[in-house]
């Protein structure tokens, strides 16, 4: 690769082995940072101040300020004669975002779906990812990335699930810190987002999430919370919802308690787009700067603050912290030091795409591959290759994570209703599984059916060796799917064409788990999430063996509707009432507002994989489940207590095929009744009939409760289980052993 994204990728590692290697050292880094915001707030005006604590939404913001406009998500002003630097924000998980093409002609690396990242269970794919996206962010001119998603999937209809990773604190906290390490290795700002319990769509600016403060410790938050540790975003971003009666943007809780004071959190908070309520209210719970102010109903850390301060209602030494975190943040990262390029500058395309297509890789999962059906047999000479628009592209999540990919969009279709409707489309990226799978394999016809007319597909499929039958399922930021099955009657066209020829392939391209009626009748099932802008030649590596599927899966299937703790989005039958009534009286459609709804999360820390166990239900395929061409096994154990709990043991490739493995540690005390919880996991290369030691660590906190009365951490001493295992249901080698009692601050 050229040196110059070398050296991006060295640089994050740079950060993260000097914050493992000497905590002390970045302490004092963080000291000196704060010390040097404090200085230059001393030097600033009452009006310097208000200027920094709100920004500008670039598309309504015309006319608003003498600096240049770049259409995107964010802007706030600099102050020139002290160094502070002008600031512009792009939305960032998946790749520098402009999801209706607000920059003409401007185009991004797309990488693949939070969860396909999630699913390579490797810190190094998800920290590349960053490191790639923070490289284009800066050649674009954009300093701060609204990326860092790390809300838990605790409904898995949720209709942002693909942007995030997964159903566990420990994989999701991992990943995200990576993440966030990998974008501020360039020296721009990463956030770290939506704090906290933004997890579902429907309703999202009026939901109230409740749950236990416990129960959220050691779940969402604990998400969080790792993540920071690991990637010290320059920013964290609250979320829409309230949290237990809080707005979560004016929540005390969860801003000055957990965050800035038990977790100790020296960087700024900004508000979701359209997220704030208040001014004195939300100044005083802890956030620090109104984003994308036009949004807001009023807006409120402008002139509002200013008059605050001056009635005392919010202090001058509160003004001056939420300032002076602002800039911290800024200066943590290398942002304030590091301009931006007088103009925008071309990246190295090629070689990120290749960082894209390395992750679709990673992360892809073979789900079912029964008769060792796949890798296609090199002696089929006719493959149907059906449905999903495999002959021109991938498909991609909507929302404010849309990037416009390199390549251009094959299609792309405007949506005319739903909340989505003003800023997302139908998009897919232009990589060709059809083409990939042509130049893999050179000597086999292809033939694709669109799957439009059943008569024809079925008849594709029968005078075919096989059928590979690609199904999508589109989802999209604000809103959820109303159920798990696949769209447009695509379980009868797959139903049909695996009657018609019985060594059906089906590829998922879906933003999360779907129900599969037909799984009976179809051997193989490949789940390729949205695989990004090189996700055709990554769907046809795997298929055709040259690269040996890896992916584990981050987030539980489920076996029906009625399985997860919700079986439908809470609060949609409702919102769709209203919508109706205001629809058919439109002289009074301002009294059919959706209001305010609570959802309990009555499953509290069990989310995901815990819920199934806890509830004793066998899911369809479960948490870290993930099939390779070759097979792996675990042996020599060695398990060690006392004041730490590790485990030792031998991972022996037995098959015939190099492949990667990822061992999983699962953890539970022995008689409290309590679902095991993923400690620790490893993501191991080995060749045929290679073996490598691999010990594992169980992070405290997982294997601990949280204790409100303390409070803090505590692990009970006593005896604990231990699974070493290849996926969460899996408990072949189980064994047991003692650790002692400890607490751990909060």
């Amino acid at each position: 690769m050229p040196t110059k994204f070398n050296a991006a990728l060295l640089g994050a590692s740079i950060i993260a082995l000097a914050a493992v290697a000497s905590p002390a050292a970045a302490q004092t880094a963080s000291r000196d940072a704060r010390a040097r915001a404090e200085a230059i707030v001393a030097k600033m005006t009452p009006e310097e101040k208000i200027t920094l604590a709100h920004g500008l939404f670039p598309p309504m913001a015309a006319g608003k300020t003498p600096n240049e406009l770049i259409p995107s998500a964010g802007h706030i002003d600099g102050v020139p004669r002290l160094g502070v630097p002008l600031v512009r924000e792009s939305d960032a998980s998946l790749g520098v975002a402009n999801q209706v093409e607000q920059r003409k002609g401007d185009v991004a690396t797309a990488l693949p779906s939070g969860l396909a990242t999630a699913a390579s269970f490797d810190p190094e794919i998800a920290r590349a990812g960053g490191a790639m996206i923070g490289s284009e962010a800066r050649s674009k001119r954009f300093n701060v990335l609204l990326a860092g998603g790390v809300n838990l999937t605790r409904d898995p209809w949720n209709g942002r699930n693909f942007e995030y990773l997964g159903e566990d604190p420990l994989l999701a906290g991992e990943l995200a810190g990576a993440h966030i390490a990998g974008v501020q290795s360039n020296r721009i700002v990463s956030t770290i987002k939506h704090f906290a319990l933004n997890a579902q769509e429907t309703g999202r600016t009026v939901v109230d999430a409740r749950i236990g403060e416990a129960a959220l410790r050691m779940s969402d938050l604990l998400a969080f919370q790792i993540a920071i540790e690991k990637g010290n975003p320059g920013s964290v971003m609250c979320s829409y919802n309230k949290v237990n009666g809080d707005w979560a943007c004016e929540n005390d809780f969860l801003l000055n308690q957990v965050l800035k004071r038990d977790w100790g959190y020296r960087g700024w908070v900004m508000s979701d787009w359209g997220a704030v309520h208040s001014t004195a209210k939300a100044a005083n719970a802890g956030l620090d700067q109104e984003s994308g102010q036009e949004l807001d109903e009023a807006i409120y850390f402008a002139e509002p603050l200013a008059a605050a301060v001056g009635a005392g209602e919010v202090s001058q030494k509160r003004l001056d912290d939420m300032v002076a975190r602002y800039l911290t943040g800024l200066i943590e990262t290398g942002a304030y030091d590091a301009p931006m390029p007088a103009s925008a500058e071309t990246p190295d395309y090629a070689a990120h795409a290749q960082v894209a297509q390395r992750a679709a890789e990673a992360g892809i999962v073979l789900l079912k591959n029964q008769g060792n059906l796949l890798p296609l047999a090199r002696t089929a000479k006719r493959i149907a290759v059906i449905g999903g628009s495999a002959d021109v592209g991938v498909l991609s999540g909507g929302g404010s994570s849309q990037v416009r990919s390199v390549g251009g969009a094959p299609v792309e279709i405007a949506l005319s209703t739903g909340d989505a409707s003003s800023f997302a489309r139908i998009t897919y990226h232009a990589s060709s599984p059809l083409a990939a799978l042509k130049a893999a394999q050179p000597d086999t016809e292809f033939v694709f059916v669109d799957g439009r007319n059943l008569n024809a597909t079925v008849e594709a499929a029968r005078s075919a060796d096989m059928a590979i039958v690609f199904a999508t399922q589109w989802t999209t930021e604000a809103q959820d799917v109303p159920d798990l099955r696949l769209p447009d009657h695509q379980d009868a066209l797959i139903a049909a064409v695996a009657a018609a020829q019985p060594k059906t392939v089906a590829v998922l391209e879906t933003g999360g788990p779907v129900l599969m009626p037909w799984i009976d009748k179809v051997p193989a099932i490949v789940q390729a999430w949205y695989p990004g802008q090189r996700g055709g030649q990554a769907i046809a590596n795997i298929l055709t063996g040259k690269v040996n599927p890896s992916g584990r899966l981050p987030i539980t299937f489920p076996a029906t509707a009625g399985q997860p703790p919700r079986p439908y989005p809470m609060g949609l039958d409702t919102k769709n009432a209203l919508e109706a009534k205001a629809a058919a009286d439109p002289a009074n459609a301002a009294q059919y507002q959706f209001g305010t709804f609570p959802v309990d999360y009555a499953e509290g820390a069990d989310v995901g994989y815990r819920w199934y166990e806890k509830q004793a239900l066998t899911p369809l395929f479960p948490f870290g489940h993930g099939l390779s061409y070759t097979s792996f096994a675990y042996r020599n154990p060695v398990v060690k207590g006392g004041k730490t709990l590790s485990v030792s043991f031998d991972v022996v490739n037995t098959g015939d095929r190099e492949g990667a493995d990822v061992p999983q540690l699962y953890v539970a005390r022995d008689g409290a009744g309590a679902p095991m919880r993923l400690a620790g996991f490893k993501r191991v290369t080995l060749k045929p009939g290679q073996s490598q030691r691999v010990t594992l660590t169980a992070e405290p906190r997982i294997v601990a409760d949280y204790d409100t009365a303390l409070p803090g951490w505590r692990i009970p001493g006593g005896r604990y289980r231990v699974a070493i295992a290849h996926d969460a249901t899996d408990r072949a080698l189980v064994q047991t052993v003692d650790l002692k009692p400890a607490t751990m601050k909060p």
